[in-house]
């Protein structure tokens, strides 16, 4: 029966630690919040979207960074195991569109709730501790020390920290530097799924402003690199939300290519039904200013900037629009555009891209090829997907190999 201790109380973590104790180990998960699980209470907006509800090719579709590495892991431990695994536990789930899976009570709390029964019932050691080295001898993991400097014997070590995104939650990068002490290579640390920030100052007035149903298209150079249809809001320093999140992953050479983004605020409408609905519009406030005419068009904050935009005075009656001012409002509406400066903090961003090199670390069982009985799972390692519950399921399926070979080395 090998010794394993688990770093990290997290997705990855809990079910890497319940699926080592569950084939035969003596586990000790080391977790230095109060609680396990803290970053799942604060995922898909406090209802926790555990895994994408697809098969494995689409789900590896929805991995640009290092897909290959996956393959493994997600055949192991499919999207579909993941939805029994937790049916099995009595978390009963839903699929909602996009194939996003998410608890029926809609509570992230039942998801973090559920991995810690699988652990407490599988008699796992769950200790209150942060880890601050790894104890090597001839290339072999032989132990843990804590900040307190107690020791942990152990015949393997799971990494399953987490990585620099929401440091509130626990993930402060304490994987990379233990990585990074035994030799391990860490790729350069970027924010993924993140808010976008702007120079555009329109984007500060209309702070907390959300727009529904609405196409957001992302250029890289002048090509289009990302398009998605649902909601957005602006923010203090940029734009956020759902399909901004989904194109921060699609954005990766800040300082080296310029970006763009367009927004389709008339997504339903053709540019040549919009233009019958803005004639329409015109016609029935045909003496009144035009500023006092877009309410049922916008949302009243957004009025004022789209009329700057357009550049016509905005007390100018409706009646004296000309066509060419109406055709120019048409492809304004049909393209809003906003400059992309750079990605938001990485403390801000929902995970982290870049982490342990996948080159060094063993693909169909998550051990390292450096040091022997050493495994990761989860975010630590240099793999990040999409939104929609492909990262979830990278956690899940990672941790349960690396719980499994960690128990039968």
């Amino acid at each position: 029966m090998p010794d394993v201790v688990v770093i990290g109380g997290g997705a990855s973590g809990l079910m890497a630690a319940g699926t080592a104790a569950l084939n035969g180990a003596d586990v000790t998960l080391l977790e230095k919040n109060s609680r396990t699980g803290r970053k799942i209470l604060v995922t898909g907006k406090g209802r926790c979207n555990i895994t994408n509800n697809c098969d494995n090719s689409t789900f590896i579709a929805n991995v640009p960074t290092n897909p290959r590495f996956l393959y493994s892991a997600i055949n192991n431990f499919t999207a579909q195991d993941t939805i029994e695994f937790f049916e099995s536990l009595g978390l009963k789930t839903k699929t909602e569109r996009g194939n996003r899976v998410f608890p029926v009570s809609d509570r992230a709390m039942d998801v973090a709730d559920a991995l810690r029964f699988f652990v407490d019932t599988n008699k796992v050691n769950v200790i209150e501790a942060t880890a601050k080295s790894l104890i090597t001898e001839d290339d072999s993991i032989i132990g843990v020390t804590d900040t307190m400097n107690r020791r942990y014997n152990a015949d393997c070590v799971i990494i399953a920290t987490g990585g620099l995104s929401y440091p509130a939650t626990g993930s402060t990068g304490d994987g990379y530097k233990l990585a990074r002490a035994v030799g391990h290579t860490v790729t350069e640390l970027k924010p993924s799924l993140v808010g976008l920030v702007s120079d555009d100052g329109f984007c500060r007035e209309l702070q907390g402003l959300s727009l529904k149903n609405v196409r957001l298209t992302v250029y890289e150079n002048g090509s289009d690199i990302f398009s998605d249809f649902g909601e957005m809001l602006f923010t203090h320093e940029g734009i956020s939300g759902p399909i901004v999140l989904s194109a921060s992953s699609h954005i990766r050479n800040f300082g080296k290519k310029s970006y763009k983004a367009l927004i389709d605020l008339k997504p339903a409408l053709s540019e040549e039904k919009l233009d019958l609905r803005l004639r329409r519009v015109f016609e029935a406030h045909h003496n009144n200013q035009i500023n006092n005419s877009f309410k049922e068009l916008l949302p009243k904050r957004l009025i004022p900037v789209i009329i700057e935009m357009w550049g016509t005075e905005p007390t100018k009656k409706c009646n004296s629009v000309t066509k060419e001012e109406r055709l120019r409002l048409n492809r304004l509406l049909k393209n809003f555009p906003v400059s992309i400066k750079s990605a938001g903090n990485i403390k801000e961003a929902i995970i982290t891209s870049g982490g342990v090199s996948v080159k060094e670390i063993d693909p169909k069982t998550m051990q390292s090829k450096l040091v022997r009985g050493l495994f990761f799972c989860g975010e630590v390692i240099d793999v990040d997907a999409y939104t929609g519950g492909f990262n979830l399921q990278i956690a899940f399926s990672t941790g349960r190999l690396a719980g499994y070979h960690s128990a039968y080395i």
